[in-house]
């Protein structure tokens, strides 16, 4: 199932006075480390982890979150930089089949955006970027007891030594933007 961009009008909520909201859903280790990441950032309207699949061969399917936003707060490009920088896009390990970092586009129009986008980003890093997009077949939410998994307990050990880091990358980015 594709989800794609598209126009919602959101009365009465946290999100009030949204007319356009756009969808973005990333691979790249734990999705309760993505969750946490994107949690945090303005103009992200709502996060939901969980596993995705794509095409053969990576129809496996692995962890991910999908990324509610609103376009005109945050762009895409932002969402893909603070992704791509706040987990391993260039290493390689033995379960990355699971933990696959990977961009998954939701129509033609995004694959091309995320390509221009990734290529673009590429020039950060030192290192060759590992990050496939691939075309987003299935999306299943993890149970709602898993949801918000960091905001409900940071204190537990794996927030503490996976997510924790992860969220201090995101401040160092964030203020180097500013500077």
């Amino acid at each position: 199932m594709m989800h794609s961009s598209h126009t919602t009008k959101l009365p009465g909520s946290a999100t009030e006075g949204v007319t356009k909201l756009a969808e973005i859903t990333l691979g790249g280790g734990c999705h309760w480390c993505i969750e946490a990441v994107f949690q945090r950032l303005s103009g992200v309207i709502k996060v939901e982890q969980g596993f995705a699949q794509s095409a053969p061969p990576c129809d496996s399917w692995s962890e991910a979150a999908r990324v509610s936003f609103d376009p005109e707060k945050i762009s895409e490009e932002q969402l893909v930089r603070v992704h791509l920088h706040t987990h391993s896009a260039t290493k390689a390990h033995s379960l990355r089949g699971k933990y696959r970092s990977a961009l998954y586009f939701h129509n033609h129009n995004q694959q091309q955006r995320l390509t221009e986008i990734l290529t673009v980003l590429g020039i950060e890093f030192s290192e060759l970027l590992i990050t496939q997009i691939l075309p987003l077949q299935g999306f299943k939410a993890t149970p709602a007891q898993y949801q918000n998994y960091y905001q409900t307990d940071p204190d537990r050990p794996f927030c503490q030594v996976y997510i924790a880091p992860k969220l201090e990358k995101l401040t160092r980015l964030l203020e180097d933007d500013k500077s």
